[in-house]
């Protein structure tokens, strides 16, 4: 069985294009529009990694983060920021709250899908 992977942005066409990668790699896809969407699908999909965009409405990235770190299923898996902010300060946040690591956008399909190999061993 595939691995399945979470994308969460509120761009449709970053969610399309992350999506569209990590098909034509074989893993499977659940995709969430905000951080409230992800944790709302959190429920009903078991998750083997989480990429997640750090800028959305309703719930942004750090806090999308802290709520699935907080639920002892979810304490230990990949969590990658994909996002355009590339500012230290940032991802020293990203890290406090659980990320895993960091990847900025733009992106080359061939870096998130090194990425995603690299820490879904």
């Amino acid at each position: 069985m595939a691995q399945l992977i979470m994308t969460v942005d509120d761009s449709g066409s970053i969610r399309q294009m992350v999506s569209f990668t990590l098909k034509q790699a074989g893993y499977e896809v659940v995709e969430a529009i905000d951080g409230e969407d992800a944790v709302n699908k959190l429920s009903s999909h078991q998750i083997h990694m989480l990429i997640t965009d750090l800028n959305m409405p309703r719930l942004d990235g750090i806090g999308l983060i802290k709520k699935v770190r907080a639920d002892s299923q979810y304490k230990f898996i990949p969590i990658i920021m994909l996002t355009t902010e590339s500012q230290s300060e940032m991802k020293i946040k990203g890290k406090e709250a659980g990320a895993t690591g960091w990847i900025v956008k733009p992106f080359k399909p061939e870096q998130l899908l090194a990425v995603v190999k690299k820490v879904l061993r």
